[in-house]
């Protein structure tokens, strides 16, 4: 029973540094969203406690992004505006030691809905972002079918359940996100994958080394 138990441990433990990558690699270029349309809003959840784990894992409330993923951010909310609403930005790049630590914090099925840090995120490369959106008349989010980082089928896309107001903001969402190169995450319906994503290689480094 030890050494089972011991195996496990082994298996599910965090691995120290990032994995090793073969390139080559587009050279990394993050910037900061908000610089390129200040009218996107933040809710960087995860520079609080009001999170799934409970603790601040970022300094600063800010969120990064590839230059091409960020600026097809920006055109994103360009095609929301007419239709009466705009992005409100959860996250984006995120340092593989928060990849980590979201590992250490979570266990059984949570584990469906965090990184693996062998594999890393696509949220490491700066070419991932969770997002929602606000309406522009009343500057509020707008409700969805789950809330943000919510561990229930609710927050798959594909969800048919709730209200149908709630999930036609959700669609609204993903169709303006995939014409411009995104791809939702099949588990949450926040998180969008960049096409070129691939090209980045996994980052860690802190949003203070980022500049302001």
């Amino acid at each position: 029973m030890t050494t089972v138990m011991l195996m496990s441990a082994a298996v599910t433990a965090a691995p120290l540094q990032p994995p090793v990558e073969t390139g080559p690699f587009r050279p990394p270029e993050l910037v900061e969203v908000t610089r390129l349309d200040p009218t996107i809003q933040l809710d960087v959840r995860y520079a609080t406690s009001n999170n799934f784990v409970h603790k601040p894992v970022y300094t600063e409330p800010r969120v990064f992004l590839q230059r091409p993923a960020a600026e097809a951010v920006v055109r994103v909310n360009a095609r929301l505006k007419p239709l009466g609403y705009g992005l409100i930005l959860f996250d984006g790049y995120r340092p593989w030691s928060v990849t980590r630590t979201f590992w250490e914090s979570t266990s059984g099925i949570q584990r469906m809905f965090v990184a693996d840090p062998r594999e890393g995120s696509r949220h490491n490369r700066g070419c991932a972002v969770d997002l929602s959106l606000y309406d522009l008349e009343t500057g509020q989010a707008v409700t969805m079918p789950s809330d943000y980082d919510e561990m229930t089928e609710r927050a798959y896309p594909t969800y048919e359940g709730g209200a149908a107001a709630a999930r036609e903001h959700r669609d609204r969402l993903r169709a303006a996100m995939e014409a411009e190169g995104f791809s939702v995450h099949p588990r949450e319906w926040w998180h969008y994958d960049y096409a070129l994503w691939r090209e980045y290689a996994i980052l860690d480094v802190p949003f203070s080394a980022l500049g302001h």
